[in-house]
């Protein structure tokens, strides 16, 4: 995206805003989540989580999955709601009623800070679940669409109710998207 607008720049033209999410988040950690989404580098992923955020589906989904060094895991509008009978053992099978994606990937590396959608192991198969990844993880590239960079909140991020130290399941009361805004 910065080089995008870069280039856009030097070009004299006026580059379209940027779309981000504002994930408010409750539990251990209390705070705002913004994230810069991606546009240009996975327009279905990037569309879909837009969607799901305006229809209200993340509001009150789970972290579900939570790994410390690695990565904080939400976005199963099926399984992950916690107010509409949230299962800890379901969570994480879910999807939307849309169909599955096809995979954006790209060069943008997995670093501090960047959220990446979740899938099973068939490179097309995400759907409305993501991740944030706590530290850089490179064995990622390549193969999770990238969507977006957090670009305040990290240290939201980081209080975040983690898992099983394997798993990254999150026992007990896991802390939740309270609201989840599309920003322009």
């Amino acid at each position: 995206m910065r080089k995008t607008l870069t280039l856009l720049a030097l070009l004299g033209a006026t580059p379209a805003l940027a779309s981000g999410l504002d994930i408010t988040v409750e539990g251990e950690a209390n705070g705002v989540i913004s994230i810069e989404l991606f546009d240009d580098v996975a327009p279905q992923h990037v569309a879909r989580i837009k969607q799901l955020a305006e229809t209200g589906e993340y509001n009150g989904v789970a972290f579900h999955r939570v790994i410390d060094g690695f990565m904080a895991q939400t976005g199963d509008v099926q399984f992950g709601d916690t107010t509409d009978g949230y299962s800890a053992t379901s969570a994480g099978r879910g999807k939307s009623s849309f169909d599955d994606l096809p995979a954006e990937f790209s060069d943008a590396p997995y670093k501090r800070g960047v959220v990446g959608m979740a899938r099973s192991q068939s490179p097309n198969s995400a759907n409305s679940q993501f991740f944030i990844t706590f530290d850089e993880a490179p064995f990622l590239n390549g193969q999770y669409t990238v969507v977006g960079e957090v670009t305040s909140g990290l240290e939201v991020l980081d209080a975040i109710k983690r898992g099983h130290p394997r798993s990254g399941a999150v026992e007990g009361t896991p802390d939740v998207m309270s609201s989840v805004t599309v920003t322009e």
